[in-house]
């Protein structure tokens, strides 16, 4: 086992929104028989607002505030040892601070999708305050690109589906 899994349980997972965290986690959590957490469903129990409605009434500061004391919150479950993968929001990674506290947390790992792959999964949906406009969007994808690529490990997401991620995942040597 990875030796930061030993004090640690805990597996995070970054990437890009529509890159599929959610769905990875789910189906690599029931693998591996750990609590599963998303944390923007974890935000929106929390302040009982839509993500896209905390953008769009408190802003986006009021929001990386409630992500980060999210953030802590599951990082302190992890701490006394209960196993845990968190599917993280899409700018939680490379908000100022939060990876160097996930570094001591568990693992991080990168689900890579291209832009153009995540731009089709996102333009249907309405709940993305942060995917409303394409140029912002690869122009947010670019800038996000280098602090994603300092996660512990990278997956490649392709069209295989979320099985084949969960697989790729595995076969890191985590476990």
């Amino acid at each position: 086992m990875h030796v930061k899994l030993k004090a640690t349980p805990g597996i995070y997972l970054a990437g890009f929104m529509g890159c599929g965290k959610t769905t990875v986690g789910q189906l690599l959590s029931a693998r591996l028989k750990w609590d599963f957490v998303d944390l923007d469903d974890e935000i929106e129990s929390k302040s009982a607002m839509k993500i896209a409605d905390v953008f769009d009434q408190l802003g986006e500061p009021a929001f990386r505030a409630m992500e980060r004391e999210a953030l802590l919150r599951q990082i302190s479950f992890v701490r006394r040892g209960r196993a845990r993968v968190v599917a993280l929001g899409g700018g939680t990674f490379v908000a100022p601070g939060n990876r160097e506290i996930l570094e001591l947390a568990g693992v991080s790992i990168w689900l890579n999708a291209p832009v153009d792959q995540l731009w089709e999964r996102v333009a249907k949906e309405d709940q993305r305050p942060l995917a409303r406009n394409r140029q912002a969007f690869e122009a947010l994808f670019e800038k996000r690109g280098p602090g994603y690529a300092r996660a512990d490990f990278t997956v490649e997401v392709g069209p295989d589906g979320p099985e084949t991620v969960v697989d790729q995942i595995l076969g890191l040597s985590l476990f």
